[in-house]
């Protein structure tokens, strides 16, 4: 009719978000029922893709949305350098921790700690992958080296008082998964707390917080943003992990 204008509109976000928006299915050119039994295929799926390290785009929405109709989803994976492993394993031998804070999905998360070493675990087995789904409790488990390891997801982190924190900051091995700004600011306020002399990595916005607030605040020189650098004490050259290894070598000399 005159005077009215059609409008498409379109959301992205992270996968088990977008899904709780919507109530129909786009599928071979229709719309059609999103069924649970397509909504536990997807997340099947999703878990799987996941599980090999790959990530999916996601934004937080600035406005209510309800009843969607799902289009599909898109994966991408950004792989950790060659050398990283090698220096999270100097970094050990060194008795300095690593910790993973992310804003990725828990099971991806998971899968990149692993591949780099700092989780001893294996993500990829069916029963550990259970474990991190963003539905189930915070859970702890021994890896084969008889290390503790744990996976937190934001939303879990929010229902944390300052006890149960610190109390999860004695494990041996921490990834903390879709978190966000103000929870990474939280987690070295916490280490802090406990003694810990803290560095950060980071080349976002979203991470000035952080960087700022602990003892070295370690930005990325190339793709890095201005604010982040502003933040930081030391700006790497060549963004590689590696190089805050080789610094800390050469000043224990």
């Amino acid at each position: 009719p005159e005077g009215e204008t059609d409008i498409l509109l379109v959301m992205k976000g992270a996968p088990e978000r977008i899904l709780s928006r919507c109530t129909f299915l786009f599928q071979h050119g229709k719309k059609i029922p999103f069924e649970d039994s397509l909504r536990e295929k997807f997340m099947s799926d999703y878990n799987a893709l996941a599980g090999n390290g790959e990530r999916f785009d996601t934004q937080t929405p600035n406005f209510p949305l309800e009843n969607l109709t799902f289009v599909g989803a898109i994966s991408m994976i950004d792989p950790p350098r060659a050398s990283v492993p090698a220096a999270i394993k100097d970094c050990k031998t060194a008795s300095i921790r690593v910790v993973m804070v992310t804003g990725d999905h828990p099971v991806t998360a998971a899968a990149i700690s692993k591949s780099i070493g700092i989780l001893s675990i294996d993500p990829q087995e069916k029963d550990e992958v259970e474990k991190y789904n963003d539905d189930v409790e915070k859970k702890q488990v021994e890896s084969q080296t008889g290390k503790s390891s744990i996976i937190i997801h934001g939303d879990k982190l929010k229902q944390m008082n300052d006890e149960e924190l610190y109390r999860c900051l004695e494990m041996d091995e921490i990834v903390f998964a879709r978190t966000s700004p103000q929870q990474k600011l939280r987690i070295v306020e916490a280490f802090q707390h406990l003694g810990h002399i803290v560095a950060v990595t980071g080349d976002g916005v979203n991470d000035s917080p952080a960087l700022k607030q602990a003892h070295v605040g370690v930005a990325m020189g190339i793709t890095g943003t201005d604010v982040s650098k502003d933040a930081s004490d030391i700006i790497l050259a060549d963004d590689n992990f590696g190089s805050i290894v080789n610094g800390i070598a050469e000043g224990r000399v």
